[in-house]
């Protein structure tokens, strides 16, 4: 994945000065569920990379509150000074690029079908936070707030994710900001809004939403990710590494790692054949029309 590291974007805003401590999630002291520490070191790599509470759902953590008052109502406002690594620096300048770069797409996709677009916003942090959508916790992954129109993410994770993408670990960081900016996507043509009153109205249809909601956002990844690909920075063994990653986070493949067993009544992801196809929909067809989920009946 070719890009230029650079500053960061008025679209980021940049928390990781609030925390004292260092990003990342502490292995040490109680806690673990009996996953023990290779369970726990793979759980926080899978919420990293799907922006779901995997952590929350097998050891029973994770909370939400209501919307909170921002502490900061713009990202000119002044900060703590950031501390932090060169690792972790480049990190946020390639989610500061990826971030831009999906945004001017998605701008110009959306103004092609009369939808106006409106800039989400990028938020770093350490440990936790605040958010429209309540507490953002590191162990929850990434994830994006349709109440503040806001992504949540926490570098501190950035390393093992390296470790899990492997080669094409940037284009794995990629693929995550991508997935999260699908969901920003989906709230402005108003799917967040249609699914959450369809779950209101059917809540034992609420992991089968679920499903296909992520899977659009995966395949708005992959249409993002075509437009890259002909723009010439982003390559086909960046493809690859990709799918490989969204192979690895089907809900299939979690459920056998962790459990020995697979129940498909509650994937709130989908599989990773599913994660994978709804990638490569959005990569071949490259476009919002590529991407009808919820149409797709027994073909999801």
């Amino acid at each position: 994945m070719d890009w230029t590291p650079g500053g960061l974007s008025d679209d980021i805003e940049d928390r990781r000065g609030e925390s004292g401590g260092g990003g990342g999630f502490g292995f040490g002291g109680g806690g673990g569920g009996g996953l023990g520490i290779i369970g726990v070191v793979v759980l926080v790599i899978v919420s990293v990379v799907t922006g779901h509470n995997y952590i929350g759902s097998y050891l029973g953590g994770g909370s939400s509150q209501g919307p909170t008052q921002n502490q900061y109502d713009s990202p000119r406002q002044t900060r703590p000074p950031v501390s932090a690594s060169a690792s972790e620096d480049h990190s946020a300048q390639l989610v500061s690029f990826v971030l831009g770069d999906a945004q001017k797409f998605w701008s110009a996709t959306l103004s092609g079908q009369g939808v106006q677009y409106r800039r989400a916003r990028l938020v770093l942090y350490r440990d936790a936070t605040y958010s429209g959508c309540g507490t953002a916790q590191s162990a929850t992954g990434p994830f994006y707030c349709p109440a503040d129109e806001k992504i949540y993410m926490d570098l501190g994770f950035w390393d093992e994710l390296a470790q899990f993408g492997g080669g094409h670990a940037e284009f794995a960081q990629a693929y995550v900001v991508a997935h999260e900016l699908g969901h920003h996507i989906q709230n402005l043509l108003g799917t967040e809004q249609r699914v959450r009153r369809l779950d209101q109205q059917e809540p034992s249809e609420r992991n089968h939403l679920s499903v296909e909601v992520e899977l659009q956002a995966d395949c708005f990844a992959g249409v993002w990710a075509k437009s890259g690909e002909s723009r010439g920075f982003i390559h086909t063994d960046d493809i690859q590494g990709g799918l490989k990653a969204a192979a690895a986070v089907g809900d299939d493949h979690l459920q056998k790692m962790q459990r020995g067993t697979v129940t498909p009544d509650s994937f709130t992801h989908g599989s990773s054949a599913q994660r994978e196809r709804w990638f490569t929909r959005g990569l071949d067809g490259g476009s919002i029309a590529s991407c009808d989920t919820f149409g797709a009946g027994s073909n999801l």
